[in-house]
């Protein structure tokens, strides 16, 4: 395992990802966007494992939690949430952290929720999609697939993965 040179190096300009961390990553990512959810778990799990700082592990987190939760295990998710902390060290990981302080009741939709369309960002779309995920798996879809929907407004941030899961999601829900 080594370090893996940005192709988008962050503000700090410190690499923040390792050959084995974006491996289990994409693998992880890949099946999520799929629809697999008990071999996107696997991959995030054996990320997590790779993950050496509070970025890798935060972004890991992100996903293991949105995983977990479509697969019914909220309890693991709970536990997974109990390290997450607001003033953890994150660099380029701050909306995915956001999204997690929000599931531990720290943070309201409102909190999270920027700007669209052609004023979007990779966070305000890692957020949206996040607060989509968070009124999907606490049952409610209407207004998770309306946050889905205004996700895929953001046509400037369609490399984002918020953007591809939320086309992904309304590709399988059929909307």
């Amino acid at each position: 395992d080594e370090v893996e040179p940005d192709g988008l190096p962050n503000a700090a300009g410190i690499p923040t990802s390792t050959l084995h961390f974006n491996i289990w990553y994409h693998l992880g990512l890949a099946h999520y966007l799929k629809g697999e959810f008990e071999q996107a778990l696997l991959a995030w799990q054996a990320c997590m494992a790779v993950s050496r700082h509070d970025d890798s592990k935060v972004a890991t987190a992100y996903w293991l939690n949105n995983t977990m939760r479509r697969l019914g295990l909220d309890a693991r998710a709970d536990e997974l949430l109990s390290w997450i902390r607001e003033d953890m060290d994150v660099i380029e990981s701050g909306g995915y952290l956001d999204v997690l302080l929000l599931h531990k009741g720290l943070r309201t939709p409102e909190d999270l929720l920027g700007p669209s369309g052609d004023e979007a960002t990779l966070e305000s779309t890692t957020a949206g999609y996040g607060v989509a995920m968070w009124h999907f798996v606490n049952g409610r879809r209407e207004e998770a697939y309306t946050l889905m929907e205004r996700v895929l407004t953001n046509r400037n941030q369609w490399a984002a993965f918020g953007y591809l899961a939320a086309e992904a999601e309304l590709a399988r829900a059929g909307e």
